[in-house]
């Protein structure tokens, strides 16, 4: 792979946009491109690369959406010639091998707020595996995390919040150092859609006292509901690992709609 296309995909991967990496494995006989050959390809059929152009390339497109939505790798023969019952009226001659592979990307969580629990539900967080974003005016405070996580600090919360194109398995996760950022990361939150999860830190007192001035700015009270206020399970967590272990564990129940309960009463 060519430094140009890897780097691509890299940025692709890091701003979780859906593609696929399609590769020329094997060929046999007259192709118009060689084995080895990569082409990336994006969910809306945007392409970097080329595999060989004309209907094999159009058809090798839409095969890679379709993996794309099924989450599924596919090994492929493409006839370019006219013998084969399979053909798509190509008359190059020969047939190639075609691996096609989506980016399936694990869960992601985007911070709002850079303090002690923040950096330790990060920590969890990428131990699973997932990605990890976070957002903090403070850049000192941000130099704490990890090298694996995206940090944002030329961005208030509310703007991120509001630019940024949410996906069902994308979380929400509101921890910032003062309820009026997380007020204001909430009410955007809640004004936009398509993130599988908002949650929000606080004590009983704290998510009232949020919830009561979203409401009387016009905040319709069934989408409060939908927030998962104070954050994380009932373990009676105290330390920010306890408190990370009870959020990352709320969040990937709710993001792989799984109902949390004791395994042994399954």
């Amino acid at each position: 792979m060519n430094d140009a296309l890897l780097t691509e995909l890299m940025a692709a991967r890091q701003s979780r946009l859906a593609s696929a990496l399609v590769t020329v494995v094997t060929t046999r006989g007259s192709v118009p491109r060689g084995a080895g050959s990569k082409m990336l390809v994006y969910a809306d059929g945007r392409t970097s690369g080329t595999v060989g152009g004309g209907k094999f390339e159009s058809l090798v497109i839409a095969d890679a959406q379709a993996q794309m939505r099924k989450k599924e790798p596919l090994l492929k023969i493409y006839h370019l010639h006219e013998s084969s019952p399979e053909s798509f009226g190509a008359i190059c001659g020969g047939e190639s091998t075609v691996y096609i592979e989506p980016q399936v990307l694990r869960e992601a969580i985007f911070l709002i707020g850079a303090g002690h629990c923040a950096q330790a539900i990060s920590k969890v967080a990428l131990d699973c595996g997932l990605f990890v974003s976070v957002v903090d005016d403070r850049k000192d405070q941000l130099s704490a995390f990890p090298s694996q996580a995206l940090v944002v600090s030329d961005i208030d919360p509310p703007n991120f919040i509001r630019d940024r194109h949410w996906q069902k398995d994308e979380a929400l996760v509101i921890v910032s150092r003062h309820y009026e950022i997380d007020r204001d990361a909430l009410a955007a939150a809640l004004s936009v859609s398509g993130m599988g999860y908002i949650g929000m830190i606080g004590s009983v007192r704290k998510v009232q006292r949020v919830f009561d001035q979203l409401k009387e700015s016009g905040v319709d009270e069934k989408k409060l509901r939908s927030v998962y206020a104070p954050i994380g399970l009932d373990v009676n967590a105290d330390a920010p690992a306890e408190i990370a272990v009870s959020v990352i564990a709320e969040i990937l129940a709710v993001l792989r709609k799984r109902s949390g309960k004791h395994l042994r009463d399954k």
